[in-house]
């Protein structure tokens, strides 16, 4: 299995024959870090990078890369996602590119997907409530106002009507994160910045997941400028951020409450300054960690009848999506079932 690689630190990246060498530098990326710990990489064993340090490489390097089919996601020092490089596109298709555009384009069609996203999304969300209902944490008012509020997506005739519910449903969903997590408040969801270490862990686990989308979407058919939730932009990948939904309560709010209840992560892992709070490096390596192995547990897929990991679950949604648009077969989007 390919993995992902995290890039914390500046360095450069250079190949050296059919593997890829990354050696740390100064911060003033002038010279290399005394008793710099060189890393060897072999590339069959890469997916992609992360990188959240400057990163200095050349053109040899990136067409190289783009022969191994490995991308690299871009962050600045605030942990905003900046752009990535991704290999060539080989899985082009006018017939899916038609198709996904004819269903932007007709409102009827466009609202049942969008509506799909949001019903998945509110689902999954509900079911992390359940699961720690069981345990003794006391979510059945919110339980009932989300479900309450679940019963009008289909009623919803425009994506502005349909953004409306996915907010209250979202707002009563975070309100749910002070009885979950021991140590910290929630507060008010707070973006750009992030006010506190709750948001900052959802901000930063919610552009890596948008990453893993944006991934995931490119080695498909599906093109990932063309969405249906969220209004296609300038910019930005807009494919991701609907898809995305779907996987941040199953993925990136499940590590959050673990990370933080198991109090691997804890107020000295994250720097306050400037009216932000930002995971430091040593908050970032935790995080990802446990990020990478919650992506690498697998379930037994109901469909396939086979063991899938998270990961591969969001390549499977998709293909999902794919097929409903080439009017292959009605997407449904995931739910957890355990």
């Amino acid at each position: 299995m390919k993995k992902t690689y995290y890039l914390f630190n500046p360095g450069i990246l250079e190949r050296k024959d059919n593997t890829l060498k990354f050696t740390p530098v100064s911060e003033d990326e002038e010279k290399i870090t005394e008793n710099a710990q060189v890393r060897y990489l072999p590339v069959e064993d890469i997916n992609d990078f992360y990188v959240f340090g400057s990163l200095r490489a050349n053109s040899s390097l990136f067409n190289f890369l783009g022969q191994k089919d490995i991308a690299i996601h871009f962050f600045d020092y605030y942990e905003n996602y900046t752009g990535s490089f991704m290999p060539r596109d080989g899985l082009l298709s006018g017939k899916m590119l038609l198709a996904q555009t004819s269903y932007y384009q007709n409102i009827k069609k466009r609202i049942i997907i969008a509506q799909k996203f949001i019903e998945g999304a509110a689902y999954n969300m509900i079911k992390n409530l359940q699961y720690y209902n069981r345990r003794g944490k006391d979510m059945e008012d919110i339980m009932q106002i989300m479900n309450t509020l679940s019963k009008q997506i289909p009623q919803t005739s425009t994506v502005e009507e349909l953004m409306g519910i996915e907010g209250q449903i979202r707002q009563n969903y975070y309100e749910a994160f002070n009885l979950i997590i021991n140590d910290f408040e929630m507060g008010n969801r707070s973006k750009q910045p992030p006010l506190n270490e709750i948001n900052a862990l959802i901000s930063f686990g919610n552009m890596v997941c948008y990453t893993l989308c944006l991934r995931a979407i490119h080695q498909t058919q599906l093109n990932s400028t063309i969405s249906y939730l969220h209004k296609p932009g300038e910019r930005r990948y807009s494919l991701a951020l609907d898809i995305a939904e779907i996987f941040k309560p199953i993925i990136i709010d499940r590590v959050i409450f673990k990370v933080l209840n198991r109090k691997e992560i804890q107020e000295k892992h994250f720097d306050r300054k400037l009216n932000k709070c930002l995971l430091n490096t040593s908050g970032k390596k935790i995080f990802v960690k446990a990020l990478e192995d919650r992506l690498q547990e697998t379930i037994q897929h109901r469909s396939l009848k086979r063991s899938v990991s998270y990961r591969y679950l969001v390549k499977l949604e998709c293909y999902k999506l794919a097929k409903h648009v080439l009017s292959m077969e009605e997407y449904k989007p995931f739910k957890m079932y355990w």
